[in-house]
């Protein structure tokens, strides 16, 4: 592995609405000081909520203080807007920060470093939290390559003071979807090796359908020919790809009866929001990026050997064979079984 990785108070009874548009709680970097937590996590949003446990610990940790997010304007606008943090200093990517008078906490919720420990030190914190990096001359607990994501990151916030744990990543308690809740399929990943072919996920929607369940299909607007070509000539599949924004999304996910989707941020919504799911997962083990909390809520679906030492490139540009191993069969029989459970 290289040095630098990509990353890799209670839950509110209802539905969590941010209700602010990007941008609107950024922060001043010239503001950032004594008083302050500057987190760093400027990733997308499946990682901005493996985050959300970590981030209470250091709630609980300095509550006082106030925690300014690192990340980019939309997922840390919508963090800001529930409460999760106070502010966000947007970020598109592991780039350098803006100048700030220092004096502050700074936490590396990013990687284990040295890149992203040293843009932090040089906005002069006063104290740095994160994992032991000697190439940028800082000592803290050491990385564990096997670690689950949100385990790794509450286990380094816990170690500086702030106890939290995976139960930490909820936004909202589990209630029971209506009978009409609508069934939820995400075909979208970022890369070809997370993405399930379209005329799988078309085979699963056409199925629930002919069982009476209504179908919503979401994606980014880049996904509108994926999108297109999982809902066609099924009646009551409604297309919203391209249509949601953040908020839009999560509402969307909040109030569906199950949640299908590959190993991506759609599948951590879901989580976070104590709503049924069904995770194909391919290049990357479910024990690293799997639901963390409320197993019964969540199926997994991987063909991977547990026991095996090297995985399959979650950046690759064609579909991994573990994903591939994945049958329309087994996802029906996983959606209709979690499908099953919410009527009982």
């Amino acid at each position: 592995m290289s040095a630098e990785p990509a990353a890799s108070t209670a839950a509110p009874a209802a539905f969590p609405t941010a209700g602010t548009a990007p941008g609107r709680r950024a922060v001043d970097p010239a503001s950032i000081g004594p008083g302050d937590v500057l987190v760093l996590r400027a990733l997308g949003l499946g990682d901005a909520l493996t985050a959300v446990a970590p981030l209470r610990g250091l709630r609980r940790m300095l509550p006082d203080h106030r925690i300014v997010l690192a990340a980019p304007s939309a997922v840390g606008s919508w963090l800001a807007g529930l409460g999760v943090v106070d502010g966000v200093l947007p970020l598109p990517g592991l780039v350098p920060l803006p100048p700030t008078p220092g004096g502050h906490v700074a936490v590396n919720l990013h990687g284990r470093g040295p890149l992203s420990h040293e843009l932090l030190l040089a906005s002069r914190p006063e104290r740095l939290i994160g994992f032991a990096a000697p190439e940028a001359a800082h000592d803290g607990p050491p990385w564990r390559a096997d670690e689950h994501e949100v385990r790794r990151w509450c286990r380094l916030v816990d170690e500086a003071g702030g106890p939290c744990g995976p139960e930490d990543l909820r936004l909202r308690a589990h209630r029971p979807a209506p009978g009409d809740a609508p069934v939820l399929i995400h075909p979208g990943a970022a890369s070809a090796a997370r993405r399930w072919p379209a005329e799988r996920w078309r085979e699963v929607a056409g199925a629930l359908a002919a069982d009476g369940h209504r179908i919503v299909v979401t994606g980014s607007p880049a996904e509108a020919e994926l999108a297109a070509a999982v809902v066609a000539g099924i009646d009551a599949a409604q297309d919203r790809c391209g249509a949601l924004d953040l908020d839009g999304l999560a509402r969307t996910v909040g109030a569906a009866s199950v949640v299908l989707s590959a190993d991506t941020g759609v599948a951590h919504v879901a989580t976070a929001l104590a709503v049924r799911s069904v995770v194909l997962f391919g290049p990357t083990p479910p024990a690293w990026w799997g639901p963390a909390v409320d197993p019964e809520l969540h199926t997994v679906l991987w063909h991977g050997d547990p026991a095996a030492r090297a995985w399959g490139d979650p950046h690759a540009d064609r579909l991994d064979e573990r994903l591939a191993a994945v049958t329309p069969a087994e996802v029906l029989a996983a959606a209709r079984a979690q499908l099953d459970a919410a009527r009982t």
